[in-house]
């Protein structure tokens, strides 16, 4: 993987991962870091389901495959903040 490619999947976890954190009501205690790792996570999970289910081609934006990726974020997200809560 290129430098380009990575630094492309750091920006896109981030992304999601906020994405995924501001659809979890309330205040989560955990680092940048673990946010956007799980945003990473998110995102090649929700684009694997994406193709499964035969949405990830469309034309234009492919609005499922994020909603799913975010849906994947948020979960990750709140499952991580409990995990971390505990710990801390």
């Amino acid at each position: 993987m290129a430098v380009t490619g990575i630094i492309s999947a750091l920006i896109i976890g981030l992304i999601i991962g906020a994405l995924g954190r501001l659809v979890v009501p309330g205040r989560q205690s955990i680092p940048l870091w673990l946010t956007i790792a799980i945003g990473v996570a998110a995102a090649l999970l929700g684009t694997i389901v994406a193709r499964a289910l035969g949405v990830a081609h469309t034309k234009g934006i492919d609005w499922i495959e994020i909603f799913i990726q975010v849906g994947l974020a948020a979960i990750g997200v709140s499952i991580a903040a409990r995990a971390y809560a505990q710990r801390h």
